[in-house]
């Protein structure tokens, strides 16, 4: 499993339900991962989508609350589902995008993170674990430093060395 995310220098990724930035190429950067693969998100992450919709082009895999059934997306209520969801997929077709539980719970499990580094304080809410802290998650990749937005972003590839099987 993958996971994908962007964060500010303190490692916030949220606030209010949303994204700290609005940086359309790192939603180029997302679309390009993601297309045509599988995402899967707790279910305020797809509240948060335009309309509480699905994203196109990708099957949707929410982790969602008991009383929650939806023809859009493939649903499931517990990690048991969400595990036995996500085995009928190839390991490298999916990926994790938030929101900051599920991510907190899910990254363990994943192979590779695809972060995107915005240099900047997003006066975030929720934070995802610093990755360049953990002894079993190094940076691979990192590309050039870039100015887009009105910002300084990297586009930088984690890889776990001892992700937890399921």
């Amino acid at each position: 499993m993958n996971l994908i995310v962007a964060v500010d220098n303190k490692w916030g990724i949220g606030k209010k339900n949303g994204l700290l930035f609005d940086i359309p190429e790192d939603m180029r950067y997302f679309r390009e991962k993601t297309s045509g693969k599988v995402v899967c998100m707790g279910y305020n992450t797809l509240l948060s989508f335009p309309g509480g919709k699905p994203l196109k082009n990708r099957v949707n895999i929410v982790l969602a609350p008991e009383n929650v059934e939806r023809d859009d997306c493939v649903v499931v209520h517990t990690l048991d589902e969400f595990f036995a969801a996500v085995k009928n997929y190839p390991d490298d077709s999916v990926f994790i995008i938030g929101g900051g539980m599920f991510y907190r719970t899910m990254y363990p499990y994943c192979k590779y993170a695809y972060i995107t580094k915005v240099d900047a304080f997003g006066d975030a809410e929720v934070f995802f674990d610093d990755l360049d802290k953990l002894d079993n998650w190094k940076a691979s990749v990192i590309s050039k430093e870039r100015s887009v937005s009105g910002y300084d972003i990297t586009f930088t590839l984690y890889e776990n060395s001892a992700p937890l099987k399921f």
